[in-house]
């Protein structure tokens, strides 16, 4: 089964809500606890407490580990596993890129089998050439694994280089989606690559030939809305996963107000069945 598969047979029970786990200083200071391995381990177990159960898609920010060094990746490495055990789909947000051998090693480490930091999904950059993510795209599609690749980001820096024109006519947001797409082509049902594309965005691409999900960021605090969610993935709105963060983590520390507010941005966002 592809990954765009099990997201979406997954979400008619869950909803469409990808939640983030961003355990940065300001917010482990908000929750009483520690700027350190110690501080850090105890938010994530929260976070697979209150989401791995509740929500869709659980997304770790990889930085926010990978500051800690070798101790921040085995708390990583632990709270890939506690998610995957409690059955829910996971995403390792890492936004890696870089090309031939190097992209195949970063493949290995968040798809491969037997890597300990092994993910359903990761976030891949596309910005050395769609063409160089081939390794991890062939090791997803072994795999069943999937990829999000950075399309159309939410941040105000990337609009004048993502909505830069091609001699072809399309913007380079569009042809990384094309690209995505011809990936996809393959696959009956949703594929295992997904975009990337911010759901603050006043001008996204055209995703209606994408046939694989799209990860939605810039909902709740960065003032994307529901609204923005089904405006720009008009047609599709069943391969969108918004992803919500700051606004539910905010309602921390106790894992059961966590768990109340997933819950209730969740039902923003229903599975296939019950989309327009």
């Amino acid at each position: 089964m592809t990954f765009g598969q099990q997201l979406l047979d997954a979400a008619a029970s869950r909803g469409r809500l990808c939640v983030g786990i961003d355990p940065h200083a300001a917010l482990l200071a908000q929750w009483g606890l520690g700027d350190d391995v110690a501080g850090l381990a105890e938010f994530s177990r929260r976070c697979v407490e209150a989401f791995a159960e509740t929500v869709v898609l659980v997304k770790p920010q990889v930085a926010f580990y990978e500051r800690f060094g070798a101790e921040g990746f085995r708390v990583l490495e632990q709270t890939l596993t506690d998610l995957r055990e409690a059955g829910c789909l996971v995403v390792a947000d890492a936004k890696r890129g870089d090309i031939g051998s190097t992209m195949a090693g970063y493949a290995d480490a968040w798809l491969g089998e037997t890597s300990p930091l092994r993910a359903d999904a990761v976030t891949v950059s596309p910005y050395l050439g769609v063409g160089a993510l081939r390794p991890v795209v062939e090791l997803a599609e072994q795999t069943g694994r999937g990829v999000f690749v950075l399309a159309a980001t939410s941040n105000p820096e990337a609009v004048e280089l993502q909505n830069h024109v091609g001699t072809d006519g399309r913007t380079i947001a569009q042809q990384v989606v094309d690209e995505c797409a011809s990936w996809n082509a393959g696959h009956e049902g949703a594929g295992n690559i997904g975009v990337v594309v911010g759901a603050t965005l006043a001008s996204a691409p055209d995703l209606s030939n994408l046939n694989g999900p799209v990860l939605m960021p810039g909902v709740g605090a960065q003032g994307g809305s529901a609204e923005d969610v089904a405006r720009i993935a008009r047609g599709v709105e069943k391969l969108a996963f918004p992803n919500i963060s700051r606004a539910v983590l905010s309602a921390g520390p106790e894992v059961a107000d966590l768990r109340k507010a997933a819950e209730a941005a969740a039902g923003d966002f229903p599975g296939a069945d019950e989309c327009v």
